[in-house]
């Protein structure tokens, strides 16, 4: 019976495909941290994620793109800090 294993769960990966990912990484915070400033600057209402009066300040489209972009900060505060990033 054959295996098949994910991209680099087994360290085979290729150069190429690491560099990839790992440029992907750093894409994810800047762009979630820009879709949150164009929802609050579009002014539209969050009519899908609103549920009334007194929710939560956290509910709404901004809330969320924001706490996704800092979720992905990982990668951005490795290269800051300078710490080389663990390979498995």
């Amino acid at each position: 019976m054959s295996e098949i294993h994910a991209g680099g769960s087994t360290g085979d990966a290729s150069p190429a495909g690491v560099g990839a990912a790992d440029w992907l990484s750093f894409a994810a915070a800047p762009t979630f941290a820009t879709m949150a400033l164009l929802t609050f600057l579009g002014g539209a209402p969050d009519m899908m994620c609103s549920t009334g009066q007194g929710a939560s300040p956290l509910g709404g489209m901004v809330p969320m793109y924001l706490l996704m972009s800092a979720f992905h900060l990982g990668p951005w505060l490795r290269r800051v800090s300078g710490r080389p990033r663990r390979r498995k």
